[in-house]
């Protein structure tokens, strides 16, 4: 598990200014540690693709933010991340918390193109199994934030976005503590 005081500690030595997102309970301790001011400043959202739009408008006035969502957020807000960060190929940090990863490491390897069986077999979530082809498709770059020892991801995720001018995204596989 990584510990929230570090993700902040790592996204303030990122740059990162503004976290933009909606509190799941993967996110909890993390969004509990950004309400107590500071920065970076927390900014939330009702709807998972707002998260986007708002990331955009900060980004053009200068902030530098970062979204914090869920697997299945990330799913509802398609059209507002192709519509936004994507087409304009802002650098943003995706935060992304991966609901149903630990089922996934129990099932095993997931055939390459999931079908309606596989969506609906109910010792998986299906949102889960979705996530790492959607963001292939979406051509989101991705990496994987399973614990302390992945702390560094998160700034070599940043500097990945701002190098490519693009989108990118840290899997988180474990709660925040």
């Amino acid at each position: 598990m990584a510990k929230a005081r570090s993700i902040v500690e790592a996204l303030c030595r990122a740059g990162i200014t503004d976290v933009v997102g909606l509190p799941d309970n993967s996110s909890a301790a993390l969004f509990a540690l950004l309400k107590d001011g500071g920065e970076p400043v927390i900014r939330l959202v009702t709807r998972e693709g707002e998260a986007f739009a708002m990331a955009a408008g900060l980004w053009m006035g200068g902030r530098a933010p970062a979204v914090l969502i869920q697997n299945t957020g990330l799913l509802e807000s398609g059209d507002s991340f192709r519509g936004t960060v994507l087409r304009m190929r802002i650098p943003l940090l995706c935060l992304i918390t991966f609901r149903g990863y630990a089922k996934l490491e129990r099932f095993g390897p997931l055939p390459e193109k999931p079908d309606g069986r596989l969506l609906s077999r109910p010792d998986l979530d299906s949102a889960a199994v979705l996530t790492e082809p959607t963001l292939q498709a979406w051509g989101l770059p991705f990496d994987y934030l399973h614990g302390e020892q992945d702390i560094a991801k998160v700034n070599a995720s940043v500097e990945k976005a701002h190098r490519q001018s693009t989108p990118v995204a840290l899997l988180v596989t474990r709660e925040m503590t």
